[in-house]
């Protein structure tokens, strides 16, 4: 754990380098700060969980704002990236950023509760792991590296974002820590860049296996009606006479699979209604009638399910979705990151990129969220172009004396 003091200048490397230098390993939420995060309840957790959902559904509907493809995204990887930027923040840059992850505080400890609730199960693998890169030079204060590391188990290495073995490294790490399913990003935040200051990652990997398992001999090419009202053939995978949970709403069914002996991670299918569509049912779906409808899950004699076979990427730059969503301050001159560094960042880039397989077997899943932030702006930025005639002098500043005094107004001469 890192010791608590304001880190500039030089002791940044070797703060930095001493927390970072070594290889961490996959479970790096493993190391989140017990005593810190010890005394949080389980409804702490449930709280964090219930913002994370919020925000999830929010995301969904910005993210994917045509309803008209394929779309995955992991709130948690998202929200728990940002929540780590928010940790950072000050004034109205933590206000809006607080109120967009349905938050009401910047530094919200409970936060860790989470991660480590969620990663506290054998019956599927789940890992979380959150990680700093800060520029060389970079000053950070030791109260914001000391909440990152300890709430985010995050690990912290000060490196030069400007050399492509950086970015290969940033690489391996989202592969590592995805089993090599999202297998790089660093490109995609625009590094090596020798404007960057700081990059921050989250990944999330889940694997789980069905508690009822499909048989591959019952899978078959069936059609499947695509929102244009054209038709598919896919691998419709199939169950019959099996208990599950389901729920009949309005607009929608929602059915659950869970996974594993403990059944208590599961994957939910909601599904519009006969002459209803996906629109209609986002347009009404959010985190308080999602949660509605889990809550009326019963363990019903299902007759027959169908679910097709699939596996998708999918990869965004969340910059435009997070502004419309009320935390565009975040990216521009007026952004306020001085709890994070007195050089006051602001947050350049924000990319996700996921990936989800379901077949027979199960559920394997994974994303990587990754911020990067530059040196800030002033509020007005001055901008010189001569691009056009322009006039020139030549002077002594001692005497005030103008040299050569001239215009250009053809600079081929």
């Amino acid at each position: 754990m890192l010791a608590r003091r304001t880190v500039l200048g030089a002791a940044m490397v070797a703060l930095l380098t001493a927390c970072g230098a070594e290889e961490d390993p996959p479970g790096d939420a493993a190391r989140i700060d017990g005593e810190l995060v010890g005394r949080l309840r389980e409804d702490d957790a449930e709280a964090v969980a219930q913002a994370v959902n919020a925000f999830g559904f929010d995301l969904l509907k910005e993210a994917d704002g045509s309803r008209l493809r394929n779309t995955v995204t992991s709130p948690v990887s998202v929200a728990v990236l940002l929540a780590m930027v928010l940790a950072g923040a000050d004034g109205d840059t933590a206000r809006d950023m607080a109120r967009t992850l349905h938050l009401t505080d910047a530094r919200d400890v409970r936060a860790g509760a989470l991660l480590r609730m969620l990663a506290d199960t054998d019956d599927v693998t789940l890992s979380v792991a959150n990680a700093l890169w800060a520029a060389r030079g970079t000053p950070l204060r030791g109260d914001y590296l000391d909440f990152v590391t300890g709430t985010f188990g995050a690990t912290a290495k000060e490196a030069d974002l400007a050399a492509r073995a950086t970015a290969d490294e940033i690489d391996r790490w989202a592969s590592d820590r995805t089993e090599g399913r999202i297998p790089a990003i660093a490109r995609d935040l625009g590094l090596p860049s020798a404007d960057t200051v700081l990059v921050l990652l989250n990944a999330v990997y889940f694997l789980g296996t069905w508690t009822v398992r499909f048989d591959t001999e019952a899978t078959r090419e069936e059609p499947f009606t695509l929102t244009d009202g054209r038709s598919a053939a896919v691998p419709m995978m199939s169950l019959r006479e099996e208990k599950l949970g389901y729920a009949e709403r309005d607009g929608y069914a929602m059915l659950r699979l869970p996974y594993g002996k403990e059944r208590r991670y599961g994957m939910e299918v909601l599904l519009p209604a006969p002459g209803s569509d996906l629109g209609a049912l986002l347009d009404r779906l959010g985190a308080a009638e999602w949660a509605a409808g889990v809550a009326a899950l019963r363990e019903e004699h299902v007759h027959e399910l169908a679910l097709p076979r699939f596996a998708l990427t999918w990869s965004l730059e969340l910059n435009a979705v997070l502004d419309r969503l009320g935390m565009g301050a975040a990216f521009g001159p007026e952004a306020d990151f001085s709890r994070m560094s007195p050089t006051n960042p602001v947050l350049s880039k924000v990319v996700h990129k996921t990936y989800i397989r379901v077949d027979e077997n199960g559920t394997e899943a994974a994303a990587v969220t990754g911020g990067a932030m530059k040196t800030s702006l002033p509020l007005n930025p001055i901008v010189f172009r001569a691009d056009r005639p322009f006039a020139f002098t030549v002077s002594d500043r001692r005497t005030g004396a103008a040299l050569f005094l001239g215009t250009v107004t053809d600079p081929r001469g």
